[in-house]
């Protein structure tokens, strides 16, 4: 658990969050490199906001997920909170800038007191990456270009994205208006949205006994929901409900559908509609949330526990419950979505009184990092750095000097060059040893000196991990005045740069 550190307390990270080094690390820095990639492709531009913010800046913004922000202590003569997520604090930014167009990224953590799942990526500390476009703009325009960042993010992902992810999409103007078609009361609208919006981790029926049970809604009511919440496809959903008379007529569904079916044209242009899923049950708790709402899940995200399980795991906790325990092995957690986002064109507005409509989607990367890496497995090895090449020195007997100055020389010329190079600080290493620490950097190449060879104005370039029988197996001679250069072309050949630092175990 950790080591009793002075004054006799734990050395430990605290609940919910976690050290990162390693390669642990290297893959991170992949998935934010690919993410950054898209983010630029679009137009993107960047800023960052503070990692707290007043606590009334955040307040009445997240619907019941309210209680899971962290208040700070008063220290300052303010009283703030940590940042929940990174929309909110965007809102604020654009209100208090007076900006009215802009797309947005922004790579930061946020901080949530949510039950803790470490392994399945579920932390109290995670990073997020946001795109968002505030603007007046045509319908649904903004709208598709997200859903086709979406797409291009998790394609280019390593991992092996591709086909193993499907887009969850509904509409808040779809959602409330059958809501009203089925008789929910206006001032439960959100709290039974937040119930509907559990289908994805619990079944039918623990959320209609939460709708009416915990939250008074009529069991009538609840049962009219459900028949609707079944509505899940591809395109033909938006036709199946704009068929029913009672959908037809309802002013905020029909204007919600005439919307939907005009993302699905734009969609189709974008190549995106074979990974969207139109789906009913899906309500996104966030009381911001004013259009079309979307998220991302894929293979581990719901949990791996059946239904019945799940009732019988939730009905055991409810007698121990403990906020703080981690539920890594808990079968009915799954790491849950990857992405999610929607329209918040209300938001700005709450702090300016001049609305600005915005759209956006928020990838969680510690969850696609925990899927990423369970992907990989052992099929591949991720580079612990980045170093190109590894100076060595050949030789051995009372005579051999070890070359540490000539190494220092080289790694020097190499340094200035701008390639990457390490050496063994030993003053007589080890042939065996230098190519030890080599292999375990998964370093591609190793520049090898030798008394002879040196004398003779040549060095050997010697790529590793080639085969037995390969004729460059024990290496190439080089003019030394030419190392740079012979180099360089080898590693343009090779592609080692940070995006591509996974290879063959």
């Amino acid at each position: 658990m950790g080591k009793e550190g002075k004054g006799n307390f734990q050395l430990k990270t605290p609940k919910g969050t976690r050290d990162w080094q390693g390669t642990d690390v290297v893959l991170r820095e992949q998935i934010f490199s690919k993410i950054t990639e898209v983010f630029k492709r679009h137009g993107g531009v960047t800023i960052d906001t503070p990692v707290f913010e007043l606590k009334e800046v955040l307040a009445g913004k997240y619907g019941e997920d309210s209680k899971l922000i962290y208040d700070l202590a008063d220290q300052g003569g303010e009283i703030c909170s940590l940042r929940y997520d990174l929309t909110v604090p965007f809102a604020r930014f654009l209100a208090q800038n007076a900006i009215q167009q802009i797309k947005r990224y922004a790579f930061a953590k946020v901080y949530r007191r949510d039950q803790p799942a470490m392994t399945k990526g579920r932390m109290r500390e995670f990073y997020q990456c946001d795109f968002d476009i505030a603007g007046t703009y045509d319908t649904m325009l903004p709208d598709a270009e997200i859903l086709r960042v979406i797409k291009e993010v998790f394609e280019d992902l390593p991992g092996d994205w591709k086909g193993k992810y499907t887009i969850k999409i509904n509409h808040r103007k779809i959602l409330d208006g059958i809501f009203q078609i089925c008789g929910v009361p206006e001032d439960k609208i959100r709290t039974i949205s937040s119930a509907v919006d559990k289908l994805d981790k619990s079944p039918w029926e623990e959320v209609r006994r939460e709708m009416t049970e915990d939250k008074g809604l009529d069991p009538a009511v609840a049962d009219k929901i459900g028949e609707y919440v079944k509505y899940k496809g591809g395109r033909e959903v938006v036709e199946q409900l704009q068929a029913i008379p009672e959908v037809q007529a309802n002013a905020s569904a029909t204007k919600g559908l005439e919307e939907m079916a005009t993302l699905c044209d734009y969609l189709d242009i974008y190549d995106v509609l074979p990974a969207l899923s139109i789906d009913m049950s899906l309500a996104r708790g966030l009381d911001y949330y004013t259009g079309v709402i979307y998220e991302v899940v894929t293979e581990g995200s719901a949990p791996s526990a059946s239904a019945k399980d799940v009732a019988k795991k939730e009905k055991k906790q409810k007698k121990n419950a403990d906020p703080d325990e981690d539920r890594s092995n808990d079968p009915t957690i799954g790491v849950g979505s990857v992405a999610a986002g929607g329209r918040y064109d209300g938001l700005v507005g709450m702090f300016s009184g001049k609305p600005i409509p915005c759209v956006g989607i928020s990838f969680g990367v510690d969850r696609i990092f925990s899927i990423t890496k369970n992907r990989l497995g052992t099929e591949s090895a991720i580079r612990p750095n980045e170093v190109d090449a590894f100076v060595m020195a050949f030789g051995g007997g009372k005579d051999f000097t070890g070359m540490l100055r000539e190494r220092m020389q080289v790694a020097k010329e190499l340094w200035d060059a701008g390639i990457k190079a390490e050496y063994l600080w030993k003053q007589k290493p080890k042939l065996q040893n230098q190519f030890k620490a080599a292999e375990n950097g998964k370093v591609p190449w190793a520049v090898i000196l030798g008394e002879d060879e040196l004398k003779a104005g040549k060095v050997k370039i010697k790529e590793m991990g080639l085969l037995e029988d390969h004729p460059d197996k024990n290496g190439v001679e080089v003019e030394k005045v030419n190392l740079v250069q012979e180099l360089k072309s080898r590693l343009e050949g090779k592609k080692t740069e940070l995006v591509d630092r996974s290879v063959d175990a």
